[in-house]
């Protein structure tokens, strides 16, 4: 399956070729963003070549239009307690300012479906822009509380970044890009992805989950040795 890079670094003596990473990830997912961030700081820290590409996951294929509650959604999916949410929300929230990214949780926050969002992500890609968009996307949900179903509002996020309006309303009105998303989505259920973020390196290690900056290092220092042997 090809596809387009999404993020890269600068290329170094390090080796031959960079380190194709792939991430399949939601943006309804904080764990998605926490995650990325930790392998950022690692793939700094390690000084490492790389190439990144971002891949759709739906975390709620079903949710309805109108969304649901973050904590009522927390509560019918996974049996979390009033208590339960608000003790995740406050590790969640002190893991962003430690990778300096600002999670709001308020209580009227709402999951919603991202089927949309993957699609405006896919047109961005042709645009040299779905990292770009990406980031946009997570900082417009977890910061500012935007509604990422509404065709209207993911058109002005990708307007934010410089792409295009008109253009990004028309990809999410006539459903362009459903199919190959729809069609990208069941190549990594194939691949026994079944929760994110999920991030696979060199095509063939899988590392699911957000790892720490730490571990996230050790991983890369791993691959090195190996690509270099």
């Amino acid at each position: 399956m090809n596809t387009q890079d999404s993020a890269s670094a600068p290329p170094t003596a390090q080796s031959p070729t960079p380190l194709r990473i792939d991430v399949v990830s939601d943006v309804m997912c904080p764990w998605c963003i926490i995650g990325y961030r930790q392998l950022a700081s690692a793939l700094q820290a390690t000084d490492t070549d790389y190439e990144l590409h971002w891949h759709p996951f739906e975390l709620n294929p079903d949710m309805p239009a109108e969304g649901q509650n973050l904590r009522e959604h927390l509560a019918e999916k996974y049996g979390a307690t009033p208590a339960q949410s608000e003790q995740n929300r406050a590790q969640i929230t002190k893991l962003g300012d430690d990778l300096g990214f600002d999670f709001q949780f308020v209580p009227e926050m709402r999951m919603h479906n991202t089927f949309n969002a993957h699609q405006l992500l896919h047109w961005a890609e042709t645009q040299n822009r779905k990292h770009d968009l990406k980031q946009a996307l997570f900082s417009a949900h977890f910061t500012h509380q935007r509604d990422l179903s509404d065709v209207s509002v993911l058109a002005d996020i990708a307007a934010e970044i410089g792409l295009d309006r008109d253009q990004a309303l028309a990809v999410l009105q006539d459903q362009r890009f459903a199919a190959p998303v729809r069609e990208v989505q069941n190549f990594w259920r194939s691949q026994d992805i079944n929760g994110v973020p999920a991030v696979i390196f060199d095509q063939k290690h899988l590392v699911s989950g957000a790892q720490g900056i730490e571990n996230f290092t050790h991983i890369l220092k791993q691959l090195a040795e190996m690509r270099q042997a």
